[in-house]
């Protein structure tokens, strides 16, 4: 039987956002007034200041245990970053987030290098292609690629067959657009856990989305359709288009997928997207855990106060615990 969804009514009360949760808003959102928005700046800009450590997020140092691979399958290629520790108990597919748009496998180095060490797993980390100049289905494919290549070379490559896949944002809609194509394509359904991150899910907007504003904590409703229109360019897809099941996995039959984390926060214009998403899960007969953070922004869980923390520990318990 899955597992049952609860939802208290009480996190969404902004009485319950903590002290330390409402002081670090604050000052994002105070930082984010002074910069010109991300439309203006541009996703080659973006990249380039992240790769030379600049901006909110900066780029985190190199890791000792990190290496790039290319790896093959269905005779396409991609590149993908390894970290893998001491002891390999399973390997955990992980795709990273940026809006499809900005982001790359090594701009999180440590983070996950020390994700590795803790869960004592092999993390591989997908370089897929970006918008605007490689539009829809580019950085599916190659997150494609590096999955079934992961499916057909676990073993060998790593001496296990205990398979996690997941992301963040951008992420979290390409592990699960990935995880459909296995099932569909490849008859593979393999994976033990899916660990899913603040994700969009419904590619013409959910209404959380649509209605948040202006409002800038990371996101806002402009940057939201800045990064659909890079990856969706309206010139060649309509809304239904956009809401085919293999673009918006919100829209897909979902049966006989793993155990799935979903985390988010009540402040993110995203939260919509999880916590339909987590209900259809279940629905189809798949086990859920629905973690609702109050005050949590889209990114909450790179911050440094109290329920990143906790986000983060639920996150390496979940994977620990799957398989």
């Amino acid at each position: 039987m899955p597992l049952p969804i609860t939802i208290d009514p009480a996190v969404f009360d902004p009485q319950a956002i903590a002290p330390e949760t409402k002081a670090a808003n604050d000052k994002l959102e105070a930082f984010f007034k002074t910069m010109p928005p991300i439309w203006e700046v541009g996703a080659p800009a973006i990249r380039a200041a992240r790769r030379e450590g600049e901006g909110l997020l900066g780029r985190e140092p190199e890791a000792p245990i990190a290496q790039w691979r290319e790896v093959s399958a269905n005779n396409t290629s991609v590149r993908v970053r390894i970290f893998t520790p001491e002891t390999v108990t399973g390997v955990y597919l992980h795709i990273h987030g940026g809006g499809h748009t900005i982001g790359a496998a090594d701009n999180q180095d440590q983070t996950l290098a020390d994700l590795a060490t803790a869960l004592k797993m092999a993390v591989v980390s997908v370089e897929y292609r970006l918008a605007p100049e490689n539009v829809w289905p580019a950085g599916p494919d190659d997150c494609e690629t590096a999955t079934l290549w992961l499916a057909e070379n676990a073993a060998a490559e790593f001496g296990t067959t205990r398979l996690l896949i997941g992301g963040e944002s951008a992420g979290a809609h390409l592990a699960l657009v990935s995880l459909l194509r296995m099932r569909d394509r490849h008859g593979f359904t393999g994976f033990c856990g899916a660990n899913l991150v603040y994700g969009v899910y419904d590619m013409a907007m959910s209404p959380s989305a649509r209605q948040w504003g202006d409002r800038n904590l990371v996101l806002s409703t402009p940057i939201i359709e800045w990064f659909m229109e890079n990856l969706l360019p309206a010139a060649q897809f309509s809304e239904i288009e956009k809401r085919a099941p293999d673009i918006s996995p919100l829209y897909a039959p979902l049966h006989d997928l793993p155990p799935a984390l979903f985390t988010v926060g009540t402040l993110d214009p995203l939260i919509d997207d999880t916590l339909m998403m987590a209900a259809r899960w279940v629905s189809a007969g798949n086990s859920a855990d629905l973690r609702i953070y109050p005050g949590g922004i889209h990114a909450f869980d790179i911050l440094d106060i109290p329920i990143a923390h906790d986000a983060r520990t639920s996150m390496v318990d979940f994977m620990k615990a799957c398989g």
